[in-house]
């Protein structure tokens, strides 16, 4: 696909629930548009020296959450336009998608079904503080629905939903440089 005619003059934002794609399909963006790539995950990671998981063990949620919104501040007032990648509740807490929004018009909502999302999550679960717990694949869908539902509003907010069912990495970012070209 052609990237001459994408003119970037904002963040580029990727949201959506946990195995939705985000960090694939943010990569794969970056790369085809010369952009820096940041990982908001693995930004917190780098930061803290500890995995997601270990942070949730050792500090809470809460204090994930603080940690969150001010690497996602700075992240926002970095001056170079990047791709960034979200956690999948980065969205929901404090004022976070507002900023987004006073912050980039490239907000895209990556839509993924319940279904799809359960499946790629019980592969990873272990890997996941959220649903390590969670023993079946059944388990993980009920939870997936419930917080899908809880969190739909503030993906909402996002500029542009694109709609990742039975799509791939390569169509989903070509969707989103189609948008920018426009």
């Amino acid at each position: 696909m052609k990237n001459s005619k994408v003119h970037i003059n904002s963040h580029i934002i990727i949201l959506g629930y946990m195995a939705s794609g985000k960090s694939l399909i943010g990569k794969n963006l970056a790369n085809k548009l010369s952009l820096n790539f940041i990982d908001l995950d693995d930004v917190i990671e780098s930061t803290e020296k500890m995995t997601i998981s270990e942070i949730f063990k050792l500090k809470g949620e809460l204090e994930f959450r603080k940690l969150e919104n001010k690497i996602l501040i700075n992240s926002l007032n970095s001056k170079n336009c990047s791709v960034i990648s979200l956690g999948g509740g980065t969205p929901c807490y404090f004022n976070n998608m507002n900023l987004i929004n006073d912050n980039s018009k490239n907000v895209f909502f990556i839509n993924t079904s319940n279904d799809m999302l359960s499946r790629r999550l019980y592969k990873e679960k272990n890997n996941r503080p959220m649903i390590s717990q969670l023993k079946s694949l059944k388990m993980i869908k009920e939870y997936v629905s419930k917080h899908v539902f809880e969190r739909i509003h503030f993906y909402r907010m996002a500029n542009y939903t694109i709609n990742a069912q039975e799509k791939k990495e390569d169509e989903i970012t070509n969707s989103i440089i189609e948008i920018l070209s426009q």
